[in-house]
């Protein structure tokens, strides 16, 4: 080989060689002194690509679980109200329960009014003031709202809060009827033939009712004549389809008696029959209301006196038989009877038309909105006052309305209080089931966002073990490039020896 001085060759494949080990020895310092592979895109470029995706999942991630914490939050804030609530409710129930008593007078009725009036303005303030972060919760506002518990758009849970207001609370119903119109004839104890014939000018007909409500809807089939009592178990057969309830009554007024007397008549109701008889004034019927009340365990008909009326109640919906009227004062004495819902009274005469049946009415109920509609118009024996195949939809009786007042007053409220308690144990069990689903989203984003770290963390994050083992490389093949540029640099100076 050549020797020469204006080139070192040695020299310039030493310094390359110290470039490089150099190069590798900061590389590698720069990675221990940061913790990270990766510095810059020239370290790894597609590497890096995907390290900031991941870096954004879990950023996104963490968020949202900040997010489905405050879900949680805000459906215990409306729980915890909704406790309250509850416990106003029921508050408002033993007050109507206590109302329902005949031994309370006007006064003792007005002052329980009173505090059930006090406990309806603290529900609607509870639900008009329960907030979160400024939210009303309660008043009905909170619908469809949408909780971001993903890292990507639109990964949402929507949350929706009934209004738990008194006017949104309470019992949803329709009332139909068995056969409200009283009918007349000429009897005997067994029901004539004639007393049959008139009642079948007004029976309810065959006939279909279709019930849609909260839980679904069914068809149920009626049979002509049927009794109130015999639809409402119909009905009740398919709650667990539909979610509506029936119940049913029957309720005659006997008043209009035209002379003193003895009064007597057969009570029927179902199969079960008792003579009746007592002696009255047109005035005062409370020995006839006594000695109905007497039989009461036979007939299942209670009767309650006012002056010169007396209503009778068959608290199953059997239909109410009377028959063979007589009134010793007048051998053609007459008295009416006039049905609940029924705009005319029908007259019984003593020694003629001295017979009549009543037939009961029947309630839809449920605690959501629900429709009834039959396939016969009301003038071919609907259940309905409506035309064939036309919706009835539920009127709400709601928690504002009560008034525990009367008698009748605090046994409406007891239903309203009921159908509102099961409202408000519906709307705080779908905050359970919220609060539920969020603490699952939680747990599932948790994962995720650990085992996204874990993989960035694979793809990014520098090993250690191999960049100290790089170093100390680099770092042994410095020391020696130096020593050799040493010697490649003092090479030229050999050749001066030639020319001494």
């Amino acid at each position: 080989m050549a020797l020469g001085i204006n080139t070192n060759v040695a020299s310039l494949s030493a310094q390359n060689q110290l470039n490089k080990s150099q190069e590798l020895s900061n590389q590698a310092l720069e990675r221990l002194s940061s913790g990270l592979r990766i510095n810059s895109a020239k370290d790894d470029a597609a590497g890096l690509a995907i390290s900031t995706r991941f870096q954004s999942q879990i950023s996104g991630l963490n968020v949202a679980q900040r997010n489905a914490n405050d879900g949680i939050s805000l459906a215990q804030t409306a729980e915890g109200a909704l406790e309250e609530t509850t416990n106003i409710l029921q508050r408002i129930r033993e007050l109507s329960v206590q109302s329902a008593n005949s031994t309370n007078s006007s006064s003792d009725r007005s002052a329980l009014q009173g505090e059930v009036n006090q406990l309806k303005q603290e529900l609607d303030r509870i639900a008009g003031t329960t907030q979160f972060n400024g939210l009303n919760l309660l008043d009905g506002s909170f619908t469809a709202q949408s909780f971001q518990v993903g890292a990507n758009a639109n990964q949402t849970i929507s949350v929706s809060v009934t209004g738990a207001r008194g006017a949104d609370l309470g019992n949803n119903t329709v009332s139909g009827e068995s056969d409200t119109t009283v009918s007349q004839g000429t009897g005997s104890v067994a029901v004539a033939a004639a007393d049959v014939a008139t009642v079948a000018n007004n029976t309810i007909a065959t006939q279909n009712i279709t019930v849609s409500g909260t839980e679904g809807s069914e068809v149920i089939g009626i049979t002509q004549g049927d009794t109130a009592e015999a639809i409402a178990a119909a009905v009740n057969a398919e709650t667990g389809t539909t979610g509506v309830t029936a119940t049913a009554s029957t309720t005659a007024t006997l008043a209009g008696l035209s002379d003193d007397g003895t009064v007597s008549f057969t009570l029927g109701s179902g199969g079960d029959t008792a003579t009746i008889s007592a002696a009255v004034t047109t005035t005062d019927l409370g020995a006839l209301a006594k000695a109905i009340n007497d039989t009461s365990g036979t007939t299942g008909v209670t009767a309650e006196a006012n002056g010169g009326e007396i209503t009778l109640t068959q608290a199953d919906g059997k239909d109410i038989r009377l028959q063979d009227f007589a009134n010793s004062g007048n051998a053609t004495g007459t008295a009416t009877l006039q049905g609940s819902g029924d705009p005319t009274a029908v007259t019984l005469t003593a020694g003629s038309t001295d017979s009549t049946i009543a037939s009961g009415s029947v309630e839809f109920a449920s605690s959501g909105a629900f429709s009834v509609s039959s396939s016969v118009a009301e003038t071919a024996g609907s259940i309905l006052n409506v035309a064939a195949d036309t919706v009835v939809g539920s009127n709400l009786q709601s928690v504002s309305s009560i008034d525990i007042g009367t008698v009748a007053g605090a046994n409406s409220a007891i239903e309203i209080a009921d159908a509102a308690l099961e409202q408000i144990s519906g709307i705080r069990a779908d905050l359970g089931a919220a609060q539920n689903r969020f603490e699952s989203t939680i747990a599932n984003l948790s994962t995720t966002a650990e085992n996204l770290s874990a993989a960035n963390s694979r793809i990014l994050d520098a090993d250690f073990a191999s960049e100290t083992a790089k170093l100390s490389k680099a770092q042994v093949l410095q020391q020696a490039g130096i020593s050799v540029l040493a010697q490649a640099n003092a090479r030229p100076q050999q050749v001066l020896s030639l020319l001494q």
